[in-house]
């Protein structure tokens, strides 16, 4: 199990935190997704074997939110 942690940016409200980590836990490999709102900080813990950091920041980018790795 690998962890991802990514600064977020567009994140202006609770309902867009509630749709990144609803969008990104179905997705293929995800086990969960934990967003620190205050601080914009998502923590994603993914199967490396099953999908990759860039597809999980893709599908974010996908639903109109930013992110990079930190």
């Amino acid at each position: 199990m690998s962890q991802l942690t990514l600064q977020l940016e567009k994140l202006t409200c609770p309902s867009c935190m509630h749709k990144i980590i609803q969008t990104v836990d179905k997705l293929n490999g995800v086990k969960k997704t934990k967003i620190l709102f205050n601080s914009s900080k998502a923590r994603i813990f993914f199967n490396e074997e099953t999908i990759t950091e860039i597809e999980i920041m893709n599908k974010i980018q996908e639903i109109g939110y930013q992110s990079k790795k930190i």
